[in-house]
């Protein structure tokens, strides 16, 4: 395997301060629903907790991702309906993991459903980010983005080099 070359490693070091962001944002915002979840599930069924919950953590998310982890000017109801696309994913693999833990384990302990919920909450973020930041929020070619057309790039190599 060949070294890195200079451009890779320029195009990295944005991706990888992007994805900080989107952790710190996005974990911020997934730790309180996964609370909210688990507290509105002893009251009414799991499913319309989770999906209410996703409801009112995406609009959140979604303009902390636009403001802080992706500093885009794209906004509007284009860029919601996007990136609750991306929540509708999130929320059928979330859901089918709290679903089947209550098939194995019918009364799960609070520590295990949190983590069941923010374990399958974790894996459905890597493909947020990456469909947010190359889909929803991505450069393509907008005038009055703010920034060179290399910065930031999620391109080719970038991708290869975070593998």
């Amino acid at each position: 395997m060949t070294a890195p070359t200079r451009r890779q490693t320029r195009a990295v070091r944005p991706l990888a301060t992007a994805f900080v962001r989107f952790v710190v944002c996005g974990g911020g915002v997934g730790l309180a629903s996964s609370a909210a979840v688990v507290l509105l599930s002893g009251r009414i069924p799991m499913a319309v907790a989770n999906a209410l919950v996703t409801v009112v953590s995406t609009v959140l998310a979604t303009e902390l991702h636009r403001r802080i982890s992706f500093r885009s000017e794209r906004r509007g109801w284009r860029v919601h309906l996007q990136s609750g696309a991306t929540v509708a994913v999130s929320y059928a693999f979330t859901t089918g993991a709290l679903l089947c833990l209550f098939a194995v384990r019918p009364e799960p302990s609070p520590l295990v459903a949190q983590t069941v919920y923010l374990s399958a909450s974790a894996l459905a973020g890597v493909g947020r980010f990456v469909l947010l930041r190359v889909v929803v929020f991505g450069n393509r070619g907008r005038s009055g983005h703010g920034r060179a057309p290399h910065d930031d790039a999620l391109d080719k190599s970038s991708v290869v080099m975070a593998v």
